[in-house]
């Protein structure tokens, strides 16, 4: 292990060596101008629509009014992905980006959920991105995981399909099933067995929640579906009892100070509750969400998390330990991620 006494300041340097690992990433949301174009030239009649929606993008700063707002900004890159060979292409680009920024294992989210509101076949698009990214990471050194998550707000029996779907493709890497999407009308509650059934498939688990609701969706995600990890989880920090609840179980945060910002849920990222969790002793883990869709990458993330709350070197160690840690992976292959992250420590000093 490595010293939990180490203690230096951080850098950018030191931070774009780390071996990197992202465990909150959604493939749709990953898609940038680039790929956004290249889709387009493809689909004459969205072209106009598509450069009006990258300027502006840029134009705002990659904010959004308000969560609906991102939302519905979200639906052109859900136009765009029409193919089989669409979504190909979207994995390509991001396991490249990935690996210039020397990530070395990523958990990638693939919305099943949208695919079959789409009726987009489930099995040929996720046949398509595997391909695509078994041939990506054989060249770029990158490992890749998936997990498929179902829409809260569609209800049980569509996510039950994702289920099937996710179990079906174990062997090809999918590792997890979660579910996203508006907390308010997809509560915990309608997910129980749902969620049993996931574990029952061998499947790991876990669930945006606390995100756009109070830190009762929070408590519900663990104790009634007893996930394995929170996406957002910001609200926790209302709730000291939650905090304790997470802390008891070791249920890590996958955070995304960026998305909350950009989505109105958080003012500021000096308003963000990132550092209140690590004080408290919780397990977290820092990732880019949709990192197109927010002008990020997890190498930003940590970056503005370092400068916007002083974390030295042994705060960014920790949490990339926190992430292999409770990344969803056999035993000997986080043994090896550690290995790479004590390598990287000890050339620093070397």
């Amino acid at each position: 292990m490595l010293s939990k006494s180490l203690s230096f300041p951080t850098s950018d340097d030191f931070i774009a060596k780390l071996p990197k690992v992202e465990l909150h990433l959604h493939l749709e949301g990953s898609v940038r101008p680039r790929t956004l174009r290249e889709l387009a030239r493809r689909k004459s009649r969205l072209r106009e629509e598509t450069e009006s929606w990258i300027a502006d993008r840029e134009r705002l700063g990659f904010r959004y009014r308000h969560f609906q707002d991102f939302l519905e900004a979200f639906k052109l890159v859900s136009l765009l992905l029409e193919t089989p060979q669409d979504y190909a292409l979207a994995t390509t680009h991001l396991i490249e980006a990935l690996a210039a920024e020397n990530v070395r294992y990523a958990e990638i989210t693939l919305a099943a959920g949208v695919l079959l509101w789409k009726k987009q076949p489930v099995d040929a698009v996720f046949e398509a991105v595997a391909e695509a990214a078994a041939e990506a990471s054989g060249r770029l050194g990158v490992r890749i995981a998936w997990i498929m998550d179902a829409v809260r707000q569609f209800g049980v029996e569509p996510a039950r399909q994702v289920i099937k779907w996710a179990a079906r493709f174990r062997e090809h890497g999918v590792v997890g099933f979660g579910i996203g999407g508006d907390e308010g009308k997809g509560p915990a509650e309608m997910y129980v067995d749902i969620y049993r059934e996931a574990r029952d498939r061998g499947l790991h688990t876990t669930a945006h929640a606390g995100e756009t609701v109070g830190p009762h969706s929070i408590r519900a995600a663990v104790e009634l579906l007893e996930a394995e990890r929170i996406g957002h989880g910001i609200t926790a920090g209302e709730d000291a009892g939650v905090i304790a609840l997470l802390g008891e179980r070791g249920i890590a945060l996958e955070i995304c100070p960026t998305s909350n910002v950009a989505t109105g849920l958080i003012a500021r990222w000096a308003d963000h509750p990132l550092p209140q969790f690590l004080q408290a002793g919780l397990a977290v883990t820092l990732n880019s969400d949709d990192p197109a869709m927010f002008g990020t990458s997890v190498q930003e993330e940590f970056r503005r998390a370092a400068r916007q709350f002083a974390l030295g070197g042994e705060d960014i160690l920790r949490m990339t330990r926190d992430a292999i840690r409770v990344a969803f992976l056999p035993e000997d292959q986080k043994a090896r991620l550690f290995e790479e992250l004590r390598t990287c420590w000890q050339r620093r000093y070397a």
